[in-house]
């Protein structure tokens, strides 16, 4: 059932963290935990029984004041639900936001700005829990990190794991990726990044923040489209960044200029630990959030961690790949290849050898892409059976398959040498001209007709019984 009203702005009803816990609480799918649970291990340990099937509110996390939630999404059609369109409406909607982004709207004030703490302890003032066994200690793992172009001061979204370092300092990790780029520039300038870090946020601009955007493009503005009215941002209390006036927390910091320090190691998504290096480092500046926040966190590694990435991906590497070939019908990010590394992609095929130019395309549209595999259009994507199915039955190694060597890959593969990574790509589609029944799937004529309720009897124990009964006489 879609969010409709709840998803986006209403008169007086912002789109919040508050208004999808309160969807989720409606339909079920919300889970409480008893008080006090543990932040190191223990709490990241029953989101992680429940991750397939219920987000979890973990009240007074080890006496703490501020709850801790978990699990915002279980699945794909939760996804859908966030943003209020059905799950086959999902890629097309994420695209529409990507394409005709709404700009954010500033306002003087917002409920993030309600208590203000420029005495800085964040271990004190929040609950940041522990997640993984070898994780090096409490880790910010759904914060919004914005930073703004240090030239030119448009912002940027993304999300960074972030290790809790001490009162006031924060390890982070930054890949090659935007926030990175605005580090270096202000690296040039002699000055600090200027950064926030947002906790508590509706699941659209932890969506948004996902898309594979061009740099200087602004996030927030595809996380408005996605709501359908523009995201409400306040200034920070000590820095010119602007933050979503109905989130849960901020904190205000800088990204310090040629500071290096111990950060990791920590559980990521190929479930795998990154390891321990020196990393960028946070100076906290001040802390801001409502008057009774919630604390948002991710299990590393965990679904919610998976499905988060995935979806924002699969929208915008649908999009580059339709630029350039409109037979591109659907492209699914494998849950088996950590959504990430492993994309499945759905074709009209018009010609042989077009799926090679497709694998081209793609590992060229994000360096995270390890594999990919191309499929005809009767093939399910979102069925791994399905896929293997076609691997089976359509792909031979010889003529088939594609290995692209000493190309760049994810830093966090550890099969990698430092990001050095081969891609391989597989073609499982059926030739163009091959004879009819070559390739035909089969089928039961009339199965998708069959009413089971008439078909089978009302008693099947009854029946059974009685037919043993026959048999024996």
């Amino acid at each position: 059932m879609p969010m409709e009203n709840v998803a986006r702005r209403g008169a007086n009803a912002p789109a919040d963290l508050r208004a999808w816990l309160a969807f989720l609480a409606e339909r079920g799918k919300l889970a409480i935990a008893r008080e006090g649970i543990g932040l190191a291990d223990e709490l990241a340990a029953v989101a992680k029984r429940l991750e397939r099937d219920s987000a979890v509110l973990f009240p007074r996390p080890d006496g703490h004041e501020i709850p801790v939630v978990a699990n915002l999404f279980a699945g794909r059609d939760w996804v859908a639900d966030s943003i209020g369109v059905t799950e086959d409406q999902l890629l097309p909607r994420f695209l529409a936001a990507a394409n005709h982004p709404l700009p954010t709207h500033e306002v003087a004030s917002g409920p993030v700005q309600d208590v203000v703490h420029e005495d800085v302890d964040l271990l004190r003032q929040l609950p940041v829990p522990k997640h993984n066994e070898r994780d090096s200690g409490p880790y910010i793992t759904a914060g919004l990190l914005i930073a703004r172009n240090p030239k030119t001061g448009v912002q940027n979204v993304s999300i960074h794991r972030c290790q809790i370092s001490g009162k006031n300092r924060i390890g982070v990790l930054l890949l090659p990726r935007h926030t990175f780029s605005y580090y270096r520039l202000a690296e040039e300038l002699g000055q600090a990044l200027e950064i926030a870090i947002v906790i508590g946020a509706h699941p659209a601009l932890m969506l948004a923040s996902q898309a594979i955007a061009a740099l200087d493009d602004d996030e927030m503005a595809i996380a408005g489209a996605l709501l359908g009215a523009p995201v409400d941002v306040v200034k920070c209390r000590t820095n010119s960044v602007r933050v979503p006036a109905h989130a849960e927390i901020v904190i205000e910091g800088r990204i310090l200029q040629g500071v290096r320090e111990p950060e990791g190691p920590f559980g990521e998504f190929p479930q795998y630990y990154g390891p321990r290096a020196n990393r960028e480092v946070i100076e906290v500046d001040a802390i801001t959030h409502r008057a009774k926040p919630i604390f948002h966190t991710i299990v590393g590694g965990g679904f919610e961690h998976l499905i988060l990435g995935g979806v924002p991906r699969e929208a915008t590497l649908l999009q580059h790949l339709r630029r350039s070939f409109p037979g591109v019908i659907d492209v699914r990010l494998t849950r088996g290849g950590t959504c990430r590394y492993h994309l499945a992609i759905k074709i009209d095929k018009a010609n042989d050898g077009e799926p090679k130019n497709i694998m081209m395309c793609a590992f060229g549209a994000h360096y995270d892409i390890k594999q990919v595999i191309v499929v005809d259009k009767d093939v399910d994507i979102s069925s791994s059976e399905e896929i293997e199915w076609a691997v089976a039955t359509r792909f031979q190694a010889d003529r088939d398959l594609m290995v692209v060597a000493g190309a760049l890959g994810s830093k966090l593969d550890p099969t990698t040498d430092n990001g050095i990574s081969a891609k391989m790509g597989l073609d499982a589609t059926a030739p163009v001209n091959a004879p009819e029944l070559a390739f035909k799937r089969i089928r039961v004529k009339g199965e998708e007709e069959v009413d089971l309720a008439t078909a089978l009897q009302a008693d099947p124990g009854a029946a059974v019984a009685r037919f043993l009964s026959e048999t024996r006489a």
